[in-house]
């Protein structure tokens, strides 16, 4: 069986162990979309894991979602990540940037533009958002034309070259967690009639287009994806196409030869078997809520080459040699997790001496 702190090969790089920082927005970039003062010191922190996938981080203004989400498409963009992965390198780290456009979930308020958010179809998402006013509702977004969704496509492929611009070892597309490549996925979020729309093929069509636009830029042993199968949240509902929505996507992605695929698995364990064998690649794989008895599991098994981590990766800077002792974990504060200062970003305590 392999051992989670053995070295393995994803793409062109070999990673220390097998222990990934999963992405994890936490709104504290600078207005213009830079990465705030204090992003080069908390992911150089963390330079332990494996990998870091940074935070979800916009392609183009449209991109954008949330209040105070950084973005990988100006060049003062490009010169704040470059302390960052500068500082994570350093450490002997390997980084990602995570390519995330919010499609829909936005709200105008957020974004640098002001404008109406942009998705596959003109289908509100029925929740809310933060922005400065506070809470309010997300507004119907505009659906994208044939030619705005190429154009999509090749602000993806230019954020990509802009990451390795700034350093970073390469990207991962963010495919999940119900935001714009998640829409083009779902029948409840997509009601197009054109080519991005209708069949399982043509509403997988944008989640490709991208992965081969990303690839043709940097190389596909540098760019990842995560996808998170059968996940029903803000309006999204994969429903009983569930399974054969994958087993085309997964089929069609691997043939690119990507770095890697990311699962945030939802629970349906024939799916995740299912979706293994199709995947010949690295396959990294989180389950949200894993117990720390069960750290190690998936690789042990198997079942992936890496595991990756999000709050207790967030918690503890010191996660990998936590593990290695047997260590007690420092608990994650949620209060902090979104905005604020260095409470709870940077102020995580090492074990006892230690300090990096």
């Amino acid at each position: 069986m392999t051992n989670i702190f053995t070295p393995v090969t994803l793409g062109r790089f070999t990673l220390k162990n097998r222990l990934v920082m999963a992405p994890m927005t936490r709104s504290r970039a600078n207005i213009d979309g830079t990465p705030g003062e204090l992003a080069a010191l908390y992911y150089s922190q963390r330079a332990s894991m494996g990998l870091i996938i940074a935070e979800g981080t916009q392609p183009s203004d449209d991109g954008q979602g949330y209040l105070t989400t950084p973005g990988i498409y100006t060049e003062a963009q490009v010169v704040g990540w470059k302390k960052v992965t500068e500082a994570v390198h350093q450490k002997g780290g390997h980084f990602f940037i995570q390519l995330m456009h919010a499609g829909r979930m936005s709200h105008p308020d957020n974004t640098p533009h002001h404008r109406q958010g942009v998705a596959p179809s003109a289908i509100a998402p029925g929740t809310q958002m933060f922005t400065v006013s506070g809470m309010q509702d997300i507004p119907e977004p505009r659906e994208l034309s044939t030619a705005e969704i190429r154009q999509t496509v090749e602000d993806f492929r230019f954020a990509a070259r802009r990451a390795i611009e700034a350093g970073a070892d390469g990207v991962e597309i963010h495919g999940a967690n119900a935001y714009l490549i998640q829409q083009f996925l779902a029948l409840s979020a997509n009601s197009r009639t054109d080519e991005y729309g209708g069949s399982i093929e043509n509403r997988a069509r944008f989640a490709i287009e991208v992965a081969q636009a990303v690839s043709e830029e940097i190389g596909a042993d540098r760019t990842g994806i995560r996808l998170s199968p059968g996940l029903n949240l803000w309006g999204i509902e994969e429903g009983p196409e569930c399974a054969d929505l994958y087993h085309y996507l997964v089929t069609e992605l691997n043939k690119l030869g990507l770095a890697y695929l990311h699962i945030m698995h939802q629970g349906n364990e024939p799916l995740l078997n299912d979706l293994r064998q199709r995947w010949t690649g690295t396959l990294i794989l989180n389950r949200p809520g894993r117990p720390r008895d069960d750290i190690g599991q998936d690789v042990h098994s198997g079942m992936a080459e890496l595991e990756s981590y999000g709050a207790m990766a967030l918690a503890n800077p010191d996660f990998v040699e936590r593990l290695k002792v047997h260590a007690a974990m420092n608990e994650a504060h949620p209060e902090g997790f979104f905005g604020g200062t260095d409470k709870y970003y940077t102020d995580y305590p090492f074990l006892a001496g230690k300090k990096i």
